[in-house]
C-alpha cells in the first residue's frame, strides 16, 4: 500500500520513517523545508537565542564568584545569525532531505501549498499530484494573532530572527508559554518589556506555584506585567506602536503570543470530505478523522501541541494506517519545558486538579535548602511532587529555577516506569545535582505519608547558605 503524508515536521517524518518501516511505499509532500517550525523557526532557534539570553544574564553574576571584567554587550545580528546556524545544522549537516529519501520515501519538498482534489489526492502549486491508500495529514500550525484593529502592525515568534536591531521596548501580548520566553529573552537582551495576558495570571493553565512563582522572578527581574487585560486595538505612533488596554502603552515593537492555530485552513479539506472544529481536524483516539483512511497528527489536530506528542501520534497513525490497527494515542506523561529565566517544567495533573480528583500529598524543595543551587549562585526555585496517597503513584510534578527542563525528565521516566513515591524516595541521585530536588521531595512524602522512618535527609543536615 502506498501512504500519502502531507507535511513533514516531527509528526509527519515520524509517520514515514515508520510506514517505511513497516514496508509501506510512502510519499512525503512538504510546502517549505523539511523539519517543519520545530528546527526551521520555533523551539530549535529560540532556544538559541535563549542560550544567549542566558548568557549574558550569568555575566551580571560575575561579581559573585570573584570574577572581574567587562560584560558582553549583544550584537543583535551576531546572535540571529547564531540563531540561523541552528536553523540550518538539521539541513546541512544531519541532511534530512537526504537521509529521507535514502529510505526510500519519494520527498517532494518545497511543493507550496498542497490541496485536496478528492480522498485520496493532492495537487501542489506546479499541477502535480500526489496519492496514497492512506493519508496521514501533518501540516503543523502558525501563530495565531489578535482580532483586533491594528493586528498587522504586531510580529509573531517568527519574526524575531528578521529584526535588525534590538527594540528598546517591546509589548508581548499573550502570557502563556511562548509569550513568557519571548518576554525573558528581551528582557535579558537589555529591552524594556511589558507582559501583556488577558488571564488573571501568567501560565494560566499551569500550577498555579509556577504562576505565582514567575510573575515574582519576572517582576524582580524588571518585567512589567498587566494581568487580567484585552488589548483592544493598535496604532502606529511616530515613536512605535501604541497598545490600547484599559490605558495606552507605547513601545518601539509589539509580539503577539496568543495561540497556534492550524494549517489546515490551506488544505482545501471538505473535497476531502472533512470539515474543522474551531480551526483544528477532529480526530479519534486512534487518529482516524472523519474519514476512516485519513489521519490527523501533531500540531494539525490541536490535541497536545508538543514535539514530542507530535512524534508519538506520526508513528502511532502509520501503524494505523498501514496495519490496519487501531492503537490510541497516551499523552499522559510528556514533561514540559521552558527558555524563560528562571526555567519552569511541568508534567502530569497540577496540584489543583489532583486534588479535584484524589486524596494526595505534596512535597515541597526548596532549591535553596540543596546545595548545588546555592553553589551555582541560582538558590530561588522549587521542585514540587504531587503523589496520590493510597497507591503512592505521582500524579504530577513541578520546577521552577535552573535545569528545570532537564530536572522534570527524570520524574517523567519515574512516572512511565510506575514507581511508587517510595521508590522514587531510594534513588540514589548524584550529589551536588539540582536532580536530587525529585528524590528530597519524594522523601518528604514519604514520611508525610507515615510509610518509612521519619529521618532526616542529608540534604537537611547540610548548614544553611
Amino acid at each position: 500500500m502506498r501512504l500519502l503524508v502531507v507535511g513533514a515536521g516531527p509528526a509527519g517524518v515520524s509517520a514515514a520513517l515508520h510506514a517505511r518501516e513497516l514496508g509501506a511505499a510512502v510519499t512525503l509532500v512538504e510546502a517549505r523545508q523539511v523539519g517543519g517550525t520545530s528546527v526551521n523557526e520555533g523551539p530549535a532557534p529560540v532556544r538559541t537565542l535563549a542560550r544567549a539570553a542566558r548568557l549574558v544574564r550569568d555575566a551580571r553574576s560575575w561579581d559573585t564568584f570573584g570574577l572581574r571584567g567587562k560584560a558582553p554587550e549583544v550584537d543583535v545580528a551576531a546572535v540571529l545569525a547564531n540563531a540561523e546556524r541552528v536553523a540550518r545544522y538539521a539541513h546541512e549537516h544531519k541532511r534530512m532531505a537526504d537521509v529521507l529519501r535514502g529510505q526510500g520515501i519519494d520527498l517532494i519538498d518545497e511543493a507550496g501549498p498542497a490541496r485536496f482534489s478528492d480522498p485520496h489526492t493532492v495537487r501542489l502549486e506546479d499541477g502535480r499530484t500526489a496519492n496514497g491508500d492512506a493519508v496521514v495529514i501533518a501540516v503543523g500550525g502558525h501563530a495565531g494573532r489578535l482580532r483586533v484593529a491594528g493586528a498587522e502592525l504586531a510580529l509573531t515568534y517568527g519574526d524575531v530572527r528578521t529584526l535588525e536591531r534590538l527594540p528598546a521596548s517591546v509589548a508581548i501580548v499573550g502570557g502563556a508559554d511562548t509569550g513568557c520566553q519571548l518576554a525573558s529573552i528581551f528582557a535579558d537582551f537589555g529591552a524594556a518589556v511589558t507582559l501583556i495576558e488577558a488571564a488573571p495570571r501568567l501560565l494560566p493553565r499551569a500550577d498555579e506555584d509556577i504562576s505565582s512563582g514567575l510573575a515574582d522572578a519576572f517582576r524582580r527581574r524588571g518585567i512589567s506585567l498587566l494581568l487580567d487585560t484585552q488589548v483592544r486595538r493598535l496604532e502606529r505612533t511616530p515613536a512605535g506602536i501604541a497598545v490600547h488596554t484599559e490605558g495606552v502603552l507605547e513601545v518601539e515593537a509589539v509580539f503577539f503570543a496568543v495561540g497556534w492555530p492550524s494549517n489546515a485552513d490551506t488544505l482545501d479539506v471538505e473535497n476531502a470530505g472533512l470539515s474543522l472544529d474551531r480551526g483544528y481536524l477532529p480526530v479519534g483516539d486512534d487518529l482516524r478523522t472523519a474519514v476512516p483512511h485519513i489521519f490527523a497528527a501533531g500540531d494539525v489536530n490541536g490535541i497536545s501541541m508538543l514535539v514530542p506528542s507530535a512524534m508519538h501520534e506520526g508513528r502511532l497513525a502509520a501503524d494505523n494506517a498501514v496495519l490496519g490497527t487501531r492503537r490510541r494515542f497516551a499523552h499522559d506523561v510528556v514533561p514540559t519545558g521552558s527558555f524563560t529565566d528562571p526555567e519552569y517544567g511541568s508534567i502530569g495533573l497540577t496540584e489543583s486538579e489532583a486534588r479535584a480528583c484524589y486524596e494526595c500529598e505534596v512535597g515541597v524543595v526548596r532549591y535553596e535548602d540543596l546545595l548545588r543551587p546555592v553553589a551555582d549562585g541560582r538558590p530561588d526555585g522549587f521542585c514540587k511532587l504531587i503523589v496520590e496517597s493510597r497507591r503512592r503513584y505521582v500524579l504530577g510534578a513541578h520546577v521552577l529555577g535552573e535545569y528545570s527542563a532537564e530536572v522534570i525528565q527524570m520524574v517523567a521516566a519515574c512516572m512511565a516506569a510506575n514507581l511508587r513515591v517510595e521508590q522514587i524516595a531510594e534513588l540514589q541521585l548524584a550529589f551536588p545535582t539540582f536532580t536530587e530536588a525529585v528524590g528530597t521531595a519524594a522523601q518528604l512524602v514519604v514520611h508525610r505519608l507515615g510509610i518509612a522512618p521519619a529521618a532526616p535527609s542529608w540534604n537537611t543536615l547540610l548548614p544553611p547558605a
